[in-house]
């Protein structure tokens, strides 16, 4: 079973301190047995970045937008797992006000780093939270999970303004307690080519961007925002065709 004492050891062996932002994505069908499930998971990650940032991806890309054209952040289920379903209603975490890729972050500054997410319309967009982790110099854990569902890559596309990742505009309504607040937004079209971001594994672990680890009976990728974001740049600036079109290995001589 996994208990507090092996997150922190975990953490700590990563290189992660206290006062570092964590972004983390994470199958806890992969993590095995963790005391307290997904809310101890939460409490141990918390405890450890006493000084910091975590932030749980909380989207709800899945149905607003699609069935539905609201979204109120106490009542809007994420449709990515069992974790962020609890984490996006704790009472100590703040859920940002993004209609399909909202967080739930934990600590003394969550309030404060998720503000503005009601003006955003696109997904990722520049100067979002998504856009943030940048600054932060995050670091982002896979946990069980691939590098397809490393939501801050669909930031760096849209930082660098790919083609056609994004559809026409739908109208969206997004609630805050009597606050309302209206949007013309656009989501991720069908050609983002994130099931195939896994190609970016290769350079981005020879170029030292991440460190893989084990949490549990989990797999761990521990990507680093910053140096993420400078090659998978790089790499697109000299692509000259759709790098995510299909899992297709990137030529070695783009990694310089």
């Amino acid at each position: 079973m996994l208990i507090q004492s092996d997150v922190h050891s975990f953490l700590k062996n990563l290189g992660i301190k206290p006062s570092d932002t964590v972004v983390m994505h994470t199958s806890m069908k992969a993590l095995g047995e963790v005391e307290g499930g997904c809310d101890g998971l939460i409490d141990f990650f918390k405890s450890y970045l006493y000084d910091g940032l975590f932030v749980i991806p909380t989207h709800t890309w899945a149905s607003v937008g699609h069935t539905v054209f609201e979204y109120d952040p106490k009542r809007s289920v994420p449709c990515i797992g069992a974790l962020p379903t609890v984490a996006a209603f704790r009472p100590d975490g703040v859920r940002s006000l993004h209609p399909t890729h909202s967080v739930a972050a934990f600590g003394a500054r969550a309030a404060e780093f998720v503000k503005g997410e009601e003006k955003s319309t696109s997904p990722c967009p520049v100067g979002g939270v998504w856009s943030r982790f940048y600054d932060e110099e995050a670091k982002i854990l896979l946990v069980g999970v691939g590098l397809n569902r490393n939501t801050y890559i669909h930031a760096i596309d849209e930082l660098i303004d790919l083609p056609g990742r994004l559809t026409p505009s739908v109208h969206i309504t997004i609630i805050d307690g009597e606050n309302r607040y209206e949007t013309d937004f656009r989501k991720h079209s069908s050609n983002t080519g994130s099931e195939n971001f896994g190609v970016f594994e290769r350079p981005l672990a020879k170029l030292g961007a991440i460190k893989y680890s084990k949490l549990g009976e989990a797999d761990v990728m521990c990507v680093d925002a910053r140096k993420c974001t400078e090659i998978i740049k790089n790499l697109w600036a000299k692509a000259d065709y759709h790098l995510c079109k299909a899992e297709k290995d990137i030529p070695e001589e783009y990694y310089t």
